[in-house]
């Protein structure tokens, strides 16, 4: 079976610059409608405008904060409203922060879990509602699948990465809890944890410490950081009916990293 995408309709968050452009980018190529959301008006209007400009085209874009309870409702009208259905979510928004876990005033864990795990839950719950509500009169079938962005940190201890691996493994079991709940919806829910990928953050990173590139790809197995499209390719494949039977899995993507879990830098 091929990973075949198209046709559906799928909303891509964190879609205006690294990983969840490239998701977004691929799911267009491969002939599914696109909803792109993000927070970053200038970014999207520069990757998305020209195209959703364009009444034929298959890909729109939406502005807005996601942690706010509204914009979650106003982003699933328009999409509707742009396709008529959601087939797939990627919860593809993250942020990282480094954390101080022994200063009491250190907010970042906090704001972790809400940027990172409770938007991403707040918009599954509210995405499955409507996959529920189109699987109306089907007696079988796939209904829907989720996708949602993780982290390897979410297995490695390290203090100042508290909040984000905290928040990482938080996604990791939130993914197995909604797949158990939607499973009898026919709705899949899988998340990809990577590590040595070139994400938007990691990018930033390896800006401000350019020794860190040596050591994260001699501390991985494969001896190089992954691409995007090595990312989507994976998130393609769990978003797509190739992967029918496998729900409630964190598959990852790191290039043996975690393998072997001996850099010292931050994993993203």
């Amino acid at each position: 079976m091929s990973f075949s995408i198209a046709g559906k309709t799928a909303i891509v968050t964190g879609s205006a610059s690294g990983i969840g452009l490239a998701v977004a980018n691929q799911f267009a190529q491969a002939g599914a409608n696109v909803m792109c959301a993000d927070l970053d008006e200038a970014a999207l209007e520069d990757n998305f405008k020209e195209k959703a400009e364009d009444d034929d085209s298959n890909v729109r874009y939406f502005v807005g904060d996601l942690r706010q309870k509204l914009t979650v409702a106003n982003l699933i009208s328009a999409t509707i409203d742009a396709f008529d259905e959601v087939d797939i979510l990627v919860n593809a928004s993250r942020n990282f922060q480094v954390s101080d876990p022994l200063n009491p005033k250190d907010n970042s864990l906090k704001e972790l879990l809400d940027t990172n795990m409770l938007t991403a839950l707040k918009l599954s719950q509210a995405v499955a509602k409507r996959m529920m509500k189109q699987s109306e009169g089907k007696a079988s079938g796939p209904a829907g699948a989720i996708v949602n962005l993780s982290s390897i940190a979410a297995r490695s201890t390290r203090p100042d990465l508290m909040g984000y691996s905290i928040a990482a493994a938080s996604i990791n079991q939130m993914t197995r809890s909604l797949a158990l709940a939607l499973a009898p919806h026919r709705i899949r829910v899988n998340a990809v944890a990577l590590g040595s990928v070139m994400s938007a953050s990691l990018q930033r990173t390896l800006k401000e410490n350019r020794d860190w590139r040596d050591q994260i790809e001699e501390g991985t197995p494969l001896g190089r950081i992954g691409s995007p499209a090595e990312l989507t390719d994976v998130v393609q494949f769990l978003a797509s009916d190739a992967s029918a039977f496998i729900t409630g899995d964190v598959l990852t993507v790191d290039g043996g990293r975690s393998l072997l879990d001996t850099v010292e830098v931050s994993a993203h």
